[in-house]
């Protein structure tokens, strides 16, 4: 029997557990087609409220984090981070740096952490990061810095030089991050790098720099399922000549198996010369939802509000199934996207499409220019926004790429500064 003295540890429990949840949680809602800003405010403002459980914990809080870290614990080594950076426990960082080390795949809960704080809070532990000799904790300050676009000074170029693959690949990423076209060269250097990750992330931060060459390498990412997909078609559509960009999407387009990255592609380049294409693309249920998503991302038509969506979702199962023998194991990528229904699509654009002109790239509906991107920043949703951001650091060469992972709070500030 469990006695009432022990009552406040169920608590902590419950923090910890939600806490530990709502990391994850966050970690997929930054990337995912249904967050809007709202509603990651909303998700921050809850994880924030387990953490003020922990906090007043205390010692119990952070003892009952530490005991449940391992293989699969980045939601809790983000908890951990966050109550041990703001109380400067050296302790429990060295503990938590144990943990990395047996699990390097839980850093991106410590990194998370630290793009969660203040930077006045991990400063400090950051600095310890990029000195460190270990690549794995060079990688993390480096990504730290990415996160709340600060510069780290001679630990960009260092990383850049650094002989682990981990440790280039994060330093060209928070260079394009940064735009530092100062270091165009040394980025460029790892162009035909043999590890994939610094070949990608070298060409897609020397393309926001405005280096052509580097468009070249980021077709091949974009013609290929993985991680870099997306990222590189985004890059790809803001800075290759539009009428290229038609013409490379329709010459991909004749492979079928390349038809997601085309429909992909298509929203992104926002020209609703596509939309007819998608449209027909909406019958075929494996491509339905992503073309949908596209025609929103070209014409700003939330399906659910127009009601464009389909009267009854079809029997059609993308994802994982119980059977071992089933080769289906990853997550279906398209589950929180609406059904668009074709024929209620069709006769809304043919009623509503002429107000876009041909051969004009279109975000949300509107011609793309910087009001429209920091509007969609402000509105739209995740997948919008990240577009968004992207196509501003076109027309903001100047500026960092706004940070659609940030805290929501941090975020504001920055639409706020700029109207």
């Amino acid at each position: 029997m469990r006695h009432i003295s022990e009552g406040p540890s169920l608590v902590v429990y419950q923090h910890a557990e939600e806490a530990g949840f709502l990391a994850e949680l966050r970690a997929q809602a930054v990337r995912a087609p249904h967050y809007d800003l709202d509603d990651l405010r909303t998700l921050d403002e809850r994880l924030e409220a387990h953490l003020d459980g922990l906090r007043i914990a205390g010692r119990a809080g952070l003892d009952l984090l530490l005991r449940q870290l391992g293989a699969q614990a980045s939601g809790e080594v983000f908890a951990a981070t966050v109550l041990a950076c703001e109380s400067g426990d050296a302790a429990v960082l060295a503990r938590i740096a144990e943990q990395l080390r047996a699990f390097p795949e839980t850093g991106r809960g410590f990194a998370a952490a630290l793009g969660w704080l203040d930077w006045t809070s991990v400063e400090p532990w950051v600095e310890r990061l990029l000195a460190a000799p270990e690549p794995l904790f060079r990688r993390l300050g480096l990504e730290a810095c990415g996160r709340h676009r600060i510069d780290p000074g001679p630990a960009l170029p260092a990383g850049l030089a650094h002989a682990e693959p981990g440790v280039v690949a994060r330093a060209a990423r928070s260079a394009g991050e940064l735009r530092r076209r100062d270091l165009m060269a040394e980025i460029r250097a790892h162009r035909r790098h043999a590890d994939e990750a610094v070949r990608f992330w070298a060409n897609w931060a020397t393309a926001q720099m405005g280096d052509e060459e580097a468009l070249e390498p980021l077709r091949r990412f974009a013609g290929q399922a993985g991680e870099f997909q997306w990222r590189a078609l985004s890059v790809l559509v803001g800075w290759q000549d539009h009428a290229f960009s038609v013409a490379w999407l329709r010459a991909l387009a004749h492979n079928p198996a390349q038809r997601r990255p085309v429909i992909l592609g298509a929203g992104l380049l926002g020209d609703p010369l596509a939309v007819p294409w998608l449209i027909r693309q909406m019958h075929e249920l494996p491509l339905a939802r992503i073309a949908g998503e596209a025609f929103s991302l070209i014409a700003g038509a939330d399906l659910a509000l127009l009601d464009l969506e389909r009267s009854e979702i079809p029997d059609f199962d993308a994802g994982p199934t119980d059977d071992p023998r089933d080769p289906r194991v990853a997550m279906d990528p398209d589950e929180d996207l609406p059904w668009p229904d074709p024929a209620r699509i069709a006769a809304w654009w043919q009623a509503n499409g002429a107000s876009l002109e041909t051969g004009r790239r279109h975000l949300l509906g509107r011609p793309l220019d910087e009001a429209q991107c920091r509007q969609v920043l402000c509105r739209g949703r995740q997948r919008q926004r990240n577009a968004a951001a992207v196509a501003l650091a076109r027309l903001r060469p100047g500026e960092p790429l706004f940070p659609t992972d940030a805290p929501t709070k941090r975020q504001q500030v920055l639409l706020d500064a700029h109207g």
